[in-house]
């Protein structure tokens, strides 16, 4: 869970309190792993295609893909960020914390950009995401990657590429790291 969602989620500004360990290390890096494989293979190579991590669970995520497909093909893939935070459609809902950069060094007009969360809930995300892109260009394809897909969504949105499928209750919370991937609570 991004940091900015653990400081808007009641209780405000509250802790994380991992409940059980789904992932360890390697499994994240196994799952990283398969999905780049899964990159490669669904996009017949990688010519024209670019990774754009969301802030701020996805970036690194999208940065170990990178690295990833760098060792599978021995091609450097281009890797953006993107802040979605004035795309929300909850604005008046919870607050606004535009506080990370939105980087994408490269055009995207006719490209096939990988967007690339930690954790897939309501598509809410997701769809301020594609309206985002749409201020930078219009892309020939934008396909999805997440480490974990819990469920519960809202739009018709799905991952292409998934670490785990983790259903869960509503009220429960995920914590994607390097270092695994924890479903818990918010506590004081």
């Amino acid at each position: 869970m991004a940091e900015r969602e653990r400081r808007t989620t009641p209780p405000f500004g509250g802790v994380f309190v991992p409940r059980s360990h789904v992932m360890d290390a390697e499994d994240v890096a196994r799952a990283i792993r398969r999905m780049a494989h899964e990159i490669v293979e669904h996009n017949h190579g990688l010519d024209g295609v670019d990774l754009v991590g969301l802030q701020t669970g996805g970036v690194p995520l999208a940065h170990a893909l990178a690295a990833e497909l760098v060792d599978i093909e021995g091609t450097v893939v281009p890797v953006g960020s993107l802040d979605v935070a004035f795309y929300r459609d909850d604005i008046g809902i919870r607050p606004v914390l535009p506080e990370e950069v939105t980087d994408i060094p490269f055009d995207i007009d006719g490209r096939t950009l990988v967007l690339v969360d930690d954790v897939l809930f309501t598509g809410r995300t997701i769809r301020a995401a594609l309206d985002a892109l749409g201020d930078y260009g219009r892309p020939r394809a934008v396909q999805l990657a997440v480490m974990v897909d819990r469920g519960h969504r809202e739009l018709p949105i799905r991952p292409d590429f998934v670490g785990k499928n983790l259903p869960t209750r509503r009220d429960e919370m995920v914590n994607v790291t390097p270092e695994g991937v924890a479903l818990g609570e918010m506590s004081k």
